[in-house]
């Protein structure tokens, strides 16, 4: 069974990093995905690359990158962890909804969960900043953990 007590707080109820000290390191990987909702006209500008501001998928898969290794400066109980790998990709499901992928990689003592739900939020709104000028109706959506593996907590697979 897994332990369900919240860990970032200590005896006195006061926020704190968790000690991770004594923990094994292991292979540990994360995916998370967001769900873009657009315009059809906007997800075709993006598939022909005629937005002005540049590819958009290329710069947002830098910003997913760059994000995953900022994770700890963002979420203040993240510990800095080693990444192995970053991978952002895309896939529409429609003509109107993109999901933004993203796996990370460490060999490490904790999980990189937070990295991947970083990575793809970062990757999303850097999409929604590269297109606002054509489709401020944009919707970022549905970020969630689809998998998780290693660690002591085990794997995590959403149904």
């Amino acid at each position: 069974m897994t332990d369900t007590r919240l860990t970032h707080f200590n005896e006195e109820g006061r926020a704190h990093m968790v000690d991770v000290t004594d923990k094994n390191t292991s292979d540990r990987s994360a995916t998370a995905a967001a769900t873009l909702r657009m315009n059809a006209e906007t997800m075709e500008l993006i598939r022909q690359g005629k937005l002005k501001k540049g590819d958009v998928l290329a710069v947002a898969q830098v910003a997913g990158i760059m994000a995953a290794k900022k994770t700890s400066e963002l979420i203040p109980m993240c510990h800095p962890l080693p990444l192995t790998k970053v991978d952002i990709s895309f896939q529409e499901r429609s003509e109107t909804e993109m999901d933004v992928l993203a796996t990370v990689k460490t060999t490490y003592v904790t999980g990189v969960e937070m990295e991947a739900l970083t990575a793809v939020t970062a990757t999303a709104l850097t999409v929604y900043d590269m297109c606002k000028a054509v489709d401020k109706g944009m919707v970022i959506a549905e970020v969630r953990l689809l998998e998780k593996t290693g660690g002591k907590s085990g794997d995590f697979h959403r149904a």
